[in-house]
């Protein structure tokens, strides 16, 4: 019988919001089809989808390599994949959908958190199990 192997609550934390994440932008991107306002978005909608897919799969990666490696730096990947998700794509989603421009200013911060959080997710796997 093989050793069961529980999955630590930051793994599973991370693919579950990845998955939320990852069926959200499909949803999102099936309105966006049928609403006309969206259709004529263009560029800026594809955009954010494009960055909510791909973010997606990242909190997914994180979630998988932290049920193998414990890592302040992937958890801090995850926390600032997450936080990019906020601050750029929902910003743009507000924006488009609502026409809410109050928090313009929050997109390059979070295009910012998408950076600092592949770099924390490659310092994360080559650290490894270390200590910090």
């Amino acid at each position: 019988m093989l050793a069961s192997h529980a999955m630590p609550s930051q793994a599973r934390f991370f693919i579950l919001l990845g998955a939320l994440s990852a069926a959200t932008s499909v949803a999102l991107s099936a309105a966006a089809a049928h609403m006309p306002a969206l259709q004529v978005a263009g560029a800026m909608l594809n955009t954010a989808l494009a960055q909510q897919q791909f973010h997606a799969l990242g909190l997914i990666l994180v979630g998988l390599v932290l049920t193998r490696v414990q890592s302040l730096w992937l958890t801090a990947s995850g926390a600032l994949m997450l936080m990019g998700t906020v601050l750029f794509c929902l910003n743009l989603y507000a924006r488009l959908i609502w026409g809410w421009d109050a928090a313009r200013v929050a997109v390059p911060w979070g295009g910012s958190a998408f950076i600092l959080s592949w770099l924390s997710l490659g310092l994360g796997a080559w650290l490894g199990n270390r200590r910090h």
